[in-house]
């Protein structure tokens, strides 16, 4: 292709033109692609200075438009672009592998990293409107599946997202995705979301909402090491969306990305009063001086499956005498900071010892006995449980 500088002149700047012949070539109006040639489409518009050159994929060569900008954005065909993804994941593996998705919009499951996508126009990636939910795998069966999905299916309806399909339609394709990806150790992430239609900020022009759902295999190693929180500045959401599981994550992600720059695990949230709430993805307990087992109440936070599980294993401990008692209440960060043990609870973090807070340190500054043996209750309990809370997968 010949360098700019060999270009002709465009009309506006050709001094022989007429005044009033130049000035009608300022006001582009887009039009489509008008020819194809050598490898190049050739963008007409009303303006001759809007022209613009745009080369097809198979060249090597910049894009240049007559205001002397230059491009080198490529026109994919289909095939190519499919190609480029599959390229890019094969250059940017984390330690997460994606072993299996489905999509209601394709109506089935793949097993292509690569075609594991939903539409731009998806009211949940431009608009925020979906819930999700996750549930672990675990030694071929799925650990509280119908808790999750109980809890995912109050969320949509927190969030007014109608379900594409009944509750055991749903429960049906999340198994079988499991099936489809032969994974036996990882987790199941799942989403509901106002589906594709527009951009518009309503979902009115969503003709169906939509399912989608994702195997995921971590191979970071785990760790039930005691760790640092610190208190949170970033302002909790308010109750009505804490307690719906929402995509919209970002004062989660936020109050994440605060603890990390201050070496801790995570960021504990106060609720309006000042009261502890939770962390950006887990659920926060205390061992007492008086030996209960105490956590705070669901009305303005997520109710986590997995704490609530613990809440139940941890009665086996009010019955050997280890605890005095289980329950939810107001506390206070006085309250917190004084206790004998402090814990995280969630499907990552399961039940995590929490050895200081801020510059205090919990307890004794070591891993407390009560949070050790409600984490080896716990992964008990997802090994061997009863089948309420574990579902064999048919591989």
């Amino acid at each position: 292709m010949a360098s700019f500088s060999s270009l002709a002149k465009p009309i506006f700047q050709n001094p022989n033109l007429p005044p009033t012949h130049r000035s009608l070539c300022s006001n582009p109006i887009p039009q489509k692609p008008s020819s194809f040639k050598h490898g190049i489409w050739y963008f007409q518009h009303r303006s001759f200075r809007q022209m613009k050159v745009v080369r097809s994929s198979n060249q090597n060569e910049a894009l240049v438009d007559s205001s002397s900008q230059i491009y080198d954005v490529p026109l994919l065909s289909c095939s190519e672009a499919i190609e480029r993804l599959k390229t890019h994941r094969e250059e940017h593996k984390g330690k997460q592998q994606f072993l299996a998705m489905y999509s209601s919009i394709f109506g089935g499951i793949t097993t292509d990293p690569s075609a594991m996508v939903i539409p731009m126009d998806d009211h949940m990636v431009h608009r925020g409107h979906g819930v999700f939910d996750t549930a672990a795998i675990v030694e071929g069966y799925l650990y509280e599946l119908d808790q999750h999905l109980d809890r995912i299916l109050r969320s949509a309806s927190m969030a007014k997202i109608g379900a594409p399909f009944d509750r055991e339609k749903i429960r049906r394709i999340l198994i079988q995705t499991v099936s489809a990806s032969k994974c036996r150790n990882g987790s199941l992430r799942y989403w509901l979301s106002a589906g594709p239609g527009d951009f518009q900020l309503p979902p009115s022009g969503c003709h169906q909402s939509a399912l989608y759902a994702v195997v995921i295999q971590d191979q970071s190693p785990s760790s039930s090491k005691g760790i640092k929180v610190i208190t949170s500045s970033v302002p909790i959401k308010p109750p009505q969306f804490a307690t719906v599981k929402s995509v919209n994550y970002l004062p989660n992600v936020l109050s994440k990305m605060e603890a990390d720059e201050q070496g801790a695990f995570a960021a504990i949230w106060l609720d309006e009063e000042g009261l502890i709430a939770e962390g950006p993805n887990m659920n926060v307990a205390f061992v007492t001086k008086e030996k209960e087992l105490v956590m705070p109440q669901f009305d303005k936070i997520l109710s986590g499956c997995t704490a609530r599980r613990v809440f139940v294993l941890a009665e086996r401990l009010v019955k050997e005498g280890k605890l005095r008692g289980v329950r939810v209440a107001s506390l206070t960060v006085e309250e917190g900071k004084k206790a004998e043990e402090m814990m995280l609870l969630g499907s990552g973090v399961l039940v995590r010892p929490v050895l200081q807070w801020d510059e205090q340190v919990i307890g004794d500054g070591a891993e407390g006995p009560v949070t050790k043996t409600l984490l080896n209750l716990l992964n008990e309990d997802m090994k061997s449980g009863p089948s309420s809370v574990r579902v064999p997968v048919p591989y």
